[in-house]
């Protein structure tokens, strides 16, 4: 009988790896410059086994595509905190990847507290990338207004701003110091863990691939949490002064080109891009207070006003406002850097070149069609558009190509070159849009105001640089 597992990329994968070299599964291609997602065991030649982001595994267990599965222990809480009959097991902790779930607050609040962020009049406001664990959280503690604002990542650079609390994941309360917060609760200790689902472990004969870790734990020369440095993040003067221009900058690779542009228009960010990951950089412009997020988090942060302008991408702009219609954010300038395309993507075994081949290989409707994809609501969107007769989303967190041809039939992917995609033996069948970098901002902005004037004057200098380059 096959047994599928499901293995982590990510902060898990070296440890991993050398756990399983111990177990003698003789994995080829188990490590971080991996090009292919799927792998051979010499020990267990007849188990499936895929790469996945960790926080795809819980949930590709508990619906039963994978029987068992290695990942943090904090992702299996926040799904068995909202769903808690799933039919996921947890089946051996396997002590390595140790860290812990802190909520914490602004060391720059007045009195850095859990007590006096309760008593504050108002909406309490918390950033996570575990909206779950993170609504538990505020019900437990009987906070009686409250808003978890769900981001991609980088939650700790909120507060005190544009949240009143973050949720996030440090090895030790010093790391948590080291963000410029202060942790008022540990929410959750957490480590690695094969987990199973609870069908398979009475269905399926499961014992002898767990029986081969037995012993092997923990791994030897696993590094330990190294001690932190305490790097006492700076607070702009202007934090709390409404007049202030508040300016989204995106991390990863967008980071070069917009600084880049920033600078052929006399403006300059300091500390970006960091090697210490400071996530408040200062720039030459007066009364500007810019914080580094994702581009995913963007367009939903300016429509709620965390921010006046903000360096995204056209395709997260689209992702939001099929969402969100009648949000209050809009591009106002194409960067035309960044460019990629937005693509539908099915295995190269499939007989189908385009959406109505695979609308005729779906006519009959018996199981409906799996479309995995970051974006939600575009791949929401394109089915629907597409009259694909019946399918079901399935959000991801990355590694989308693995989803095919196994847990996905179709896939919605951005792709510079489809290099990859044709790597992993996949074709694309429709391109959906062209994306690149965007400045968007609030619908709401008036320009005859001085901050309007003054964010005019950006668009206007940025625009310029945009056209001569």
């Amino acid at each position: 009988m096959l047994i599928k597992i499901a293995l982590p990329k990510g902060r898990l994968l070296d440890t991993t790896a050398a756990l399983l070299q111990r177990a003698g599964w003789g994995l080829a291609g188990y490590h971080r410059k991996a090009r292919f997602y799927h792998l051979k065991s010499q020990k267990f030649p007849a188990v499936l086994i895929k790469i996945f982001h960790e926080k795809d595994i819980p949930v590709q267990v508990a619906v039963g595509n994978y029987d068992l599965g290695i990942c943090g222990l904090d992702w299996v809480e926040e799904l068995l905190v909202k769903y808690p009959s799933s039919a996921l097991a947890k089946v051996k902790d396997l002590d390595y990847g140790k860290g812990t779930l802190y909520m914490a607050v602004s060391r720059f609040e007045p009195i850095p507290a859990m007590e006096p962020i309760k008593a504050k009049p108002g909406v309490i406001r918390i950033a996570s990338e575990y909206p779950n664990l993170a609504e538990s959280f505020a019900l437990r503690n009987r906070l009686s207004q409250f808003s978890v604002f769900p981001v991609w990542g980088g939650a700790d650079v909120y507060p005190p701003e544009n949240a009143d609390l973050a949720l996030i994941q440090g090895r030790t309360e010093a790391e948590v110091y080291n963000y410029g917060l202060v942790p008022v609760s540990k929410v959750l200790d957490f480590s690695a863990y094969m987990i199973a689902n609870k069908n398979s472990l009475e269905e399926k004969d499961l014992g002898k691939v767990v029986a081969s870790i037995g012993d092997k734990l923990p791994v030897d020369g696993e590094k330990s949490s190294p001690p932190y440095a305490i790097r006492m993040v700076e607070m702009p003067t202007l934090r709390m002064d409404d007049s202030a221009l508040r300016i989204a900058l995106p991390d990863g690779h967008q980071q070069l080109p917009t600084v880049q542009l920033l600078n052929r228009v006399g403006i300059q960010v300091d500390d970006y891009p960091s090697d210490a990951g400071n996530r408040r950089p200062a720039t030459n412009l007066a009364g500007v207070m810019t914080k580094v997020i994702r581009p995913q988090d963007m367009p939903s942060q300016v429509a709620n006003g965390n921010f006046d302008l903000a360096i995204t991408g056209k395709d997260w702009l689209k992702e939001h406002l099929y969402q969100f219609p009648s949000s209050p954010v809009k591009e106002f300038l194409d960067l035309k850097f960044g460019a990629v395309k937005i693509v539908a993507v099915v295995s190269q075994a499939l007989s189908v070149k385009d959406a109505s081949g695979l609308r005729q290989l779906n006519i009959k409707g018996t199981v409906p069609l799996k479309v995995a994809s970051e974006y939600v609501n575009i791949a929401d969107k394109y089915a629907r558009d597409k009259h694909l007769g019946r399918y079901r989303v399935i959000p991801t967190w990355g590694a989308t190509e693995a989803f095919l041809p196994d847990d996905a039939d179709l896939l919605i992917e951005n792709t510079q070159t489809g290099s990859t995609i044709a790597r992993h033996k996949l074709k694309i069948i429709d391109t959906l849009f062209e994306s690149a970098a965007c400045l968007v901002g609030s619908t709401g902005i008036d320009f005859a105001s001085a901050k309007g004037k003054r964010i005019k004057s950006i668009i206007e200098s940025l625009s310029q640089a945009v056209e001569s380059s």
